[in-house]
């Protein structure tokens, strides 16, 4: 789940004539934090131009109107179109942590600036329809989009509530970050992949974690009777969201508090390894397993090893549950120019200004894969014959492209046959990126090509 639910949910379509609302998950290591999204149907919504937060007026003014305020404790801040508004200001609206920089000065990035990109032809998926590379950023509510080859940017946009100062919700793009933390530890000998949950964490011994090995967490290879179904308001989903919300419980809840405490109720169903389910738990239990190893809750270690090291222009954050546990499964906001350097970072196999930050085989490792039997079991359309390893969507494309992918848009997309990374915030209506993949993969592999050829 993102700052806001999983990468894609899997629920059957509803034909319906009007908008519907469905909770949405925001996280921290230990917590979850709910906004509702908006699913569509049939009904058409406003277009990138018409829901430009800018356009609407939303927190204009001194103060802003009644009708144009989007705030707590009303719950509908992450529908659409205030969603626009929303991924630029997170930290308005949910405690949340930093993820420091550190002190020393920003190292820039080299840039090449290629106009040429912007008149780049593709065909979308299924309909084969022709469209722009430029068409393609205002079709899919793209707030920032950044492309790097060779180590330069060579395109650079803002649209919506961003800019080179701001910061934009990265969803499930935290869960590959916190992936690639555990990675790290494991290729380092810190962290013993093949051993179960339950010798890190005991506390997660009586729940479906506890039998799971850590690279089955780290897979989301688990086995856990759990459903993220938002149409289902009986789904477990909404109980772990009431667990990890940081805002005050009603006086006479009983339930768990905190992510920690939900993820001992969790019971397994079936056999852990033989399937991939997308489910945010696993990487809330990842984190747990990660702040037990090193002593540290993912904002430190993730400034520690990261994002302290690349250069980055500006701190980040990650949003808290109750106990000020970091949401690991989609609590960063971070600027668009440092996701780029982690896009760099893994481009170039944990190297970057000319330092080595973590072994080359933790990339090596990702770029490898998962089972792509399990994967397919799972019935990604748009990603068939890719896998998920370490967090990390693998395509298995003629490419070798890998990605970290959030609900709503957000990719950070590692082609090293091109020497290519993109980097894209959005505002999408949907979460579900299988609705936005058909106008953004052949962009990304029509862009690759495009830079081969140039």
């Amino acid at each position: 789940m993102s700052p806001l639910i999983a990468e894609t949910v899997t629920t059957k379509p509803m034909k319906i004539r009007r908008p519907i609302q469905s909770w949405i998950l925001v996280f921290s290591v230990s917590v979850v934090v709910i906004f509702p999204s908006v699913s569509y149907g049939t009904l058409d919504f406003p277009d990138a131009m018409e829901s430009d937060p800018a356009v609407l007026g939303w927190m204009q003014g001194f103060p802003p109107p009644p009708d144009k305020r989007i705030m707590q404790p009303e719950s509908d801040y992450f529908s659409f179109p205030k969603l626009r508004w929303t991924v630029c200001h997170i930290r308005e609206l949910l405690p949340s942590k930093e993820v420091s920089r550190g002190i020393g000065p920003p190292v820039p990035l080299k840039y090449a600036i290629d106009k040429g990109i912007d008149t780049v032809h593709f065909k979308s998926l299924g309909s084969g329809e022709p469209m722009t590379w430029r068409e393609s950023l205002s079709a899919n509510y793209t707030d920032g989009i950044l492309i790097l080859h060779k180590d330069r940017v060579v395109y650079e946009r803002y649209f919506g509530c961003l800019d080179q100062t701001g910061k934009h919700a990265a969803m499930s793009m935290t869960k590959s970050m916190t992936g690639l933390l555990a990675e790290i530890l494991v290729v380092e000998g810190q962290l013993d992949e093949r051993a179960q949950v339950a010798f890190i964490v005991p506390e997660l011994a009586g729940s479906a974690f506890g039998s799971a090995t850590v690279r089955q967490v780290m897979d989301m290879t688990t086995a856990l009777d759990y459903s993220e179904d938002y149409a289902d308001p009986e789904a477990d989903i909404w109980v772990y969201s009431t667990a990890a919300s940081p805002l005050p419980k009603p006086k006479d809840y009983q339930g768990p508090n905190g992510y920690f405490e939900y993820l001992q109720t969790v019971q397994r169903d079936g056999a852990h390894g033989e399937s991939f389910g997308y489910r945010t738990i696993n990487t809330d239990a990842l984190g747990w397993i990660i702040s037990r190893i090193t002593g540290k809750d993912l904002t430190e270690l993730l400034s520690e090893r990261i994002w302290s090291k690349i250069g980055a222009e500006q701190d980040a954050y990650m949003t808290v549950d109750a106990l000020g546990t970091p949401f690991a499964g989609g609590g960063l906001s971070a600027g668009l120019r440092d996701l780029g350097r982690i896009g760099l970072l893994m481009l170039n196999s944990g190297r970057l200004n000319g330092k080595r930050l973590f072994p080359e085989k933790v990339v090596q490792n990702i770029r490898s894969g998962g089972d792509k039997r399990a994967f397919a079991k799972a019935g990604y359309r748009t990603l068939e014959g890719g896998s998920y390893r370490s967090m990390w969507w693998v395509f298995h494309n003629k490419h070798g492209a890998f990605a970290a992918r959030g609900v709503h848009g957000q990719t950070i997309y590692v082609d090293p046959t091109a020497e290519m990374v993109i980097v894209r915030f959005s505002s999408y209506p949907s979460a579900k990126n299988a609705k936005i993949d058909p106008t953004s993969l052949p962009a990304y592999q029509a862009v690759a090509e495009y830079l081969i050829e140039n």
